[in-house]
């Protein structure tokens, strides 16, 4: 049942790496407050199944586009046929990304490259499409999907986190440099969530069977997310426990590295 009494009814709401995981779940909460789908993702078959299960089930309109974030001439050219076909997006939602854990002593040139091509400068390159119009409109909300890696590095995530540090940097700087122009931005630092990202990212399945049990149900991450969309919540930290770490980090590093030393040495 589709929950018409929301801010975001009728705004057209794109979302990068929507296929799966976080940004699927944000795709059907968006749906059920009435708002319109684009969704973007390199698997276009999920992203049909996925729209035609939005609009049978919520009737809302929700179009799809092929998308690899890490092709800069893709991500303009996918830009460019939205603006002309469906005209504005009132929303975007920046969350595509991947992360590989590994010592950096082992980690490849290419991992290097691959994350902060999709990390980084995809994100970068998504925002730049559609600040002009939302600057024009004096209107309109980038959301980030971040990291609590963004916060506080640990082992085997140097690579992973540096390119969210560079995502939360980006964000806090653009935050000011759009205010002016009444557009929200949102930094959302979630820890580990039920999702495929780890099918990915551990390999050995060792994070995942010493945290598993602390792991974000992604469900409920994503509606947290959505109830914050044009509003000016400047960051969704998550789970706050977590986030608590990630602040005394910041005021007292070697104290929290002394305390929790094992525990960083998880993955």
């Amino acid at each position: 049942m589709t929950d018409l009494n929301t801010r975001i009814q009728g705004s057209y709401i794109a979302i990068t790496g929507a296929s799966s995981g976080i940004g699927e779940k944000i795709a059907i909460e968006c749906a059920k407050k009435g708002a319109h789908l684009i969704l973007l993702a390199r698997r276009e078959e999920l992203l049909a199944q996925l729209a035609e299960r939005i609009i049978n089930d919520y009737g809302v309109s929700c179009h799809y586009y092929s998308l690899d974030v890490q092709n800069l001439d893709s991500i303009h050219q996918v830009f460019t046929t939205i603006e002309n076909e469906i005209g504005q997006i009132d929303i975007l939602v920046n969350n595509a990304g991947f992360g590989i854990f590994n010592n950096v002593i082992d980690s490849t040139l290419d991992e290097m490259k691959n994350m902060f091509e999709v990390n980084v400068y995809g994100l970068v390159a998504s925002t730049k499409m559609v600040l002009p119009a939302m600057m024009q409109r004096k209107k309109g909300h980038i959301i980030n999907i971040a990291s609590q890696a963004a916060k506080i590095s640990t082992p085997k995530s140097s690579l992973y986190a540096a390119t969210k540090h560079a995502v939360l940097g980006f964000t806090n700087s653009l935050r000011l440099e759009v205010k002016e122009h009444n557009i929200y931005v949102t930094s959302v630092n979630p820890g580990p969530m039920k999702t495929e990202f780890f099918t990915i990212a551990d390999k050995e399945g060792n994070y995942i069977k010493n945290v598993g049990r602390w792991m974000l149900d992604p469900n409920k991450v994503a509606k947290i997310i959505v109830d914050s969309m044009l509003t000016s919540r400047r960051e969704i930290n998550l789970p706050s426990w977590m986030n608590a770490g990630s602040t005394l980090y910041q005021l007292m590093p070697k104290l929290v590295e002394l305390l929790a030393g094992k525990a960083f040495f998880k993955k």
